[in-house]
C-alpha cells in the first residue's frame, strides 16, 4: 500500500544514474536518460530535481551500501559475522572482516559504495546550482515560506549526510562544492583540506540547515532543524577525538565537547522527541516516524516502479527459513551474543567477565544465566520466537551455513513475511521499512559522552539509565502470550539495573566503559560500532583482543588481524586514483 505524504514514496527519474560498475567513476558518468538544463528551468522543475536528489540518497543495493551500516561498521566490529555460504560468498565482505585482505585494487563494494554516494552527490548539487538561479521571491511554494532557502538547507543536509559517511569510511573523501564546474572536479585532490577542515566543511552545510530549516516539514521524510542540530551534534563529537597522521586519538577537543552538550540540549529540551515505549517498535513494519526517529531513510513498497521504493540494502540478510530462503548473512557474533549477559545479583553488564563463558545452546539463555531484554528484540537465537512471532521459532537449518557462522541471526533489519512489508526481487528481499539515520537514543548518548569525557559524569549517569529503564521496560513483546504452554515467561531469563553510583563506582573511567558498553548494546547490529571503536581510538586493541578468542569459535577468522594505522579506514579505491592520473592520495598502510 502506498504511504501517503512521504517523500521517498516516488523517485523522479530526472538525471539518469547509471547501474554502478567497477569501471565508473563518479568525475565520468554517463546517464541513461537526459533532460536539457532549460527545461529545469522553472520551480515546479527544480522541485521535481529536488525530489530525483531525495531518491538518490536511498538509491542503494546490497553491493552499494552507505545508509545501512551492517558492512561497514557491524561486520567489521566485533558485532558480527559476514554469514553466507561460505567465505567466498561475497568474497569482498570477507575481505573487510579479515581486515589484513582488504586492498586498494578491490572493485566492489568500497568502489561501488564511492561511485553511489558520489552519484547522489551530484543530483545534490545539480539541484543546488539550479536553486542558485532563482530569487527568493521568484521561488515560491504555497505554504512554505522562505522556500528556496529551505530546500538549500534540505539539500545541504543531504550531502552533509553523504560526506559524513565518507568520512568515516575513507578519512579523506573528494570535497565537491555545486559551485565547481564540472570540468573541474577532476583536478580536486582528496587532501585539499585536513581531516579537521573536512569535518567542518560538513559542519557547514548542517549549520546552513540550522539556520534556515524549519522547525517541522509538511512532508515525512525532509529534514527538519532538529534533525540538522542532531547531525551537527554528531559531526562535532566525531570532529572532538583528534587523530594523528596514524589514526591515534591524541586528544580530545573539549571545546567539541561542549558543543555536542550544547547541541543535543537544544533537542532534547525542544519536547519534540522521546523514547519509544518498546525498543522492538524502533524496526517493525507500521511504527516508523516515530516518536524516537528523528531522520530516516522512508521506503515504501507501491510507487509504480518495478520493485518499489523498498530497501534492499539488507537484501543478503534475510535466512533460510522457509518463509524466505536466502541468504543468511549479516550473523551475530558470539562475542556480541555474550555482551548481553548481565550479573544475576545487580541486573548490570558483567563487564570483565561477559566472555568467559558463552551463550550458544538455548538452555543458557535461562536461569542461572540472566540477560538484557534487548538481546531477543536484536538477535534470533534457535528456539526462541523470532521477530516476536511465538508461531515462527528459529531453527538451526535457518542458518546457511553454522559451522562457518554460528547460529546467531540478525532480527533488527527482517520484517516478517505476514507484515506485508516485504518484496521478493529474484532471490533477495526487500523491506518497506524505513531506516532510520538518526534516532533520538543516539541524541541522549552523545550528550552522555560528552559530558563523561568533560568530567561531569555524574550528569550523564540518569541519561544512560534513562536507555536502561526503556531496556528494561520493553519485555512485553518478548514475553510467551496468554494461552501459550509458556504463558508469562520471557523468551529468556531477564534482569536489567540501574547504575546508582555504588553497583559501579561512577568514576569517569567506569562512566566510560558503561557508557560504550550501552552504545553497543543499544544499537547493535546496526550498527556504528566499528566507527565507535575508531572515534574511541580503540579499534585495534578492541578487535584484536576480539580476534584472539573468535579464532578459536571460528576457524575463518584464523588469519584475521587489525593493524593500527591502516585499517581504521577504507583505501581511496585505485580505480578512482587511476581515473584522476593519480591525483588523489592513499590512505597510510595501503
Amino acid at each position: 500500500m502506498m504511504r501517503r505524504n512521504q517523500l521517498f514514496a516516488v523517485a523522479i527519474a530526472l538525471i539518469g544514474g547509471t547501474a554502478l560498475s567497477c569501471s565508473e567513476s563518479f568525475l565520468d558518468v554517463t546517464p541513461e536518460g537526459v533532460v536539457l538544463e532549460t527545461d529545469l528551468n522553472s520551480v515546479q522543475k527544480t522541485e521535481d530535481l529536488i525530489i530525483a536528489a531525495y531518491a538518490g540518497v536511498s538509491n542503494t543495493g546490497w553491493n552499494f551500501t552507505w545508509n545501512s551500516d551492517y558492512v561497514w561498521g557491524s561486520i567489521r566490529s566485533d558485532d558480527a559475522y559476514k554469514g553466507g555460504s561460505g567465505v567466498a560468498d561475497q568474497g569482498a565482505i570477507n575481505d573487510l572482516e579479515q581486515y589484513h585482505l582488504v586492498t586498494p585494487a578491490v572493485a566492489g563494494y568500497q568502489n561501488n559504495t564511492w561511485i553511489g554516494v558520489y552519484q547522489a552527490i551530484s543530483r545534490i548539487n545539480l539541484a543546488l546550482l539550479k536553486l542558485d538561479g532563482f530569487t527568493d521571491d521568484q521561488y515560491a511554494i504555497t505554504g512554505l515560506q522562505q522556500a528556496k532557502s529551505v530546500r538549500q538547507a534540505e539539500l545541504r543536509f543531504l550531502r552533509g549526510h553523504l560526506m559524513f559517511i565518507l568520512k568515516r569510511l575513507f578519512n579523506y573523501p573528494v570535497w565537491i562544492d555545486h559551485t565547481v564546474p564540472q570540468e573541474e572536479t577532476k583536478n580536486i585532490s582528496n587532501r585539499q583540506f585536513t581531516s579537521d577542515q573536512l569535518w567542518d566543511k560538513i559542519a557547514e552545510d548542517f549549520q546552513y540547515g540550522v539556520d534556515h530549516l524549519p522547525d517541522a516539514q509538511q512532508q515525512v521524510g525532509r529534514p527538519n532543524k532538529w534533525a540538522a542540530i542532531s547531525y551537527l551534534a554528531k559531526t562535532r563529537l566525531y570532529q572532538a577525538y583528534v587523530q594523528n597522521d596514524a589514526h591515534a586519538v591524541v586528544s580530545i577537543d573539549r571545546a567539541k565537547l561542549e558543543s555536542v552538550v550544547s547541541l543535543t540540549d537544544q533537542v532534547i529540551q525542544s519536547g519534540k522527541y522521546s523514547l519509544v515505549d518498546n525498543f522492538g517498535k524502533k524496526w517493525t513494519y507500521g511504527y516508523e516516524n516515530n516518536s524516537e526517529s528523528i531522520f530516516a531513510i522512508q521506503y515504501s513498497l507501491d510507487d509504480g516502479t518495478t520493485w518499489g521504493r523498498v530497501d534492499f540494502e539488507h537484501g543478503l540478510n534475510y535466512n533460510m527459513a522457509s518463509a524466505y530462503g536466502c541468504c543468511s548473512f549479516h550473523h551475530a557474533s558470539q562475542n556480541l551474543v555474550n555482551a548481553f549477559k548481565t550479573d544475576p545479583a545487580s541486573g548490570l553488564p558483567q563487564f570483565e567477565h561477559f566472555n568467559d563463558a558463552p551463550m550458544s545452546a538455548p538452555g543458557d539463555f535461562q536461569a542461572p544465566n540472566t540477560v538484557d531484554p534487548r538481546l531477543d528484540h536484536t538477535i534470533g537465537v534457535v528456539s526462541h520466537p523470532f521477530k516476536y512471532d511465538v508461531d515462527f521459532v528459529v531453527q538451526p537449518s535457518w542458518s546457511r551455513t553454522p559451522a562457518v557462522y554460528g547460529y546467531f541471526l540478525p532480527m533488527k533489519e527482517i520484517q516478517l513475511q505476514s507484515s506485508g512489508a516485504i518484496r521478493k526481487g529474484g532471490a533477495f528481499f526487500g523491506s518497506a521499512q524505513n531506516w532510520d539515520i538518526l534516532q533520538y537514543n543516539d541524541v541522549l548518548l552523545m550528550k552522555a559522552e560528552a559530558l563523561i569525557e568533560l568530567d561531569r559524569q555524574e550528569e550523564a549517569r540518569p541519561i544512560i539509565n534513562h536507555i536502561r529503564e526503556r531496556a528494561w521496560a520493553s519485555t512485553a513483546w518478548t514475553t510467551y502470550p496468554a494461552g501459550h504452554p509458556q504463558a508469562g515467561q520471557g523468551f529468556s531469563n531477564y534482569k536489567l539495573g540501574l547504575y546508582d553510583g555504588s553497583n559501579l563506582p561512577w568514576t569517569k573511567d567506569n562512566a566510560r566503559l558503561a557508557l560504550r558498553w550501552e552504545r553497543r548494546l543499544e544499537f547493535a547490529m546496526e550498527s556504528p560500532r566499528f566507527h565507535d571503536l575508531v572515534r574511541w581510538g580503540i579499534a585495534a586493541e578492541v578487535l584484536n583482543g576480539y580476534l584472539q578468542k573468535e579464532k578459536a569459535l571460528r576457524p575463518h577468522l584464523s588469519s584475521a588481524v587489525f593493524t593500527a594505522g591502516r585499517d581504521e579506514y577504507l583505501p581511496i579505491p585505485q580505480a578512482q586514483i587511476d581515473l584522476v592520473d593519480g591525483l588523489y592520495e592513499q590512505n597510510p598502510g595501503y
